[in-house]
């Protein structure tokens, strides 16, 4: 998290993530996503919630080329 980050509310983490409220504040309950605490306020830097959906982004996989023959018994 740099110091120039931008801190988001559970609302906004949640707008981005295109969830509800509740899947955010469930990442921070099981401690799966760092958080920040302003007073009784929860925020999450977006550095974060970037991070968060780049581990979580899952890669197509290779097709590999058909053998015209098939598979050997």
């Amino acid at each position: 998290m740099s110091t120039h980050d931008r801190l988001l509310t559970v609302a906004k983490a949640a707008e981005r993530l295109g969830t509800s409220e509740r899947f955010p504040r469930r990442l921070i309950a099981e401690r799966r996503i760092a958080f920040v605490k302003v007073g009784r306020h929860v925020r999450i830097a977006e550095s974060v919630l970037d991070a968060y959906i780049e581990a979580q982004t899952v890669q197509p996989a290779v097709r590999r080329a058909r053998s015209r023959y098939g598979r050997a018994a």
